[in-house]
């Protein structure tokens, strides 16, 4: 372990409000090493799945991570949060999804002139 690197219990919770990836991670880990575990690792039954990295995002203590930090750069420590650190994983929908959804959507609106 590298001098200064600390050992950080982390829990990841995802939109539905269930822990993923709860395991130890040493502080120098990059958030886009934290992404591609999360990725591989991510439930298939889930009704949003993300295709790639850039799909999701990490969020802790009301910021969203960068890919290129560590952990430590990002200003996750234990002495902050003793104990198990939960952090949250947004998945942003495809973009074809989100257009298709905004066209239903505005073919759902009728009016009713009486």
């Amino acid at each position: 372990m590298a001098e200064g690197d600390e050992n950080l219990e982390l829990r990841f919770r995802v939109f539905d409000g269930t822990d993923i990836c709860h395991g130890t991670y040493q502080s120098s880990v990059t958030i886009a090493t934290l992404k591609q575990r999360l990725l591989s690792e991510w439930p298939q039954d889930k009704s949003l799945v993300p295709k790639s990295v850039d799909d999701m995002k990490v969020i802790h203590a009301g910021k969203v991570l960068e890919n290129g930090k560590t952990l430590a750069e990002s200003g996750v420590h234990t002495t902050d949060l003793p104990g198990v650190i939960t952090m949250h994983v947004v998945v942003q929908p495809p973009i074809a999804d989100r257009k298709t959804d905004k066209k239903e959507k505005q073919g759902l609106c009728s009016c009713t002139i009486l």
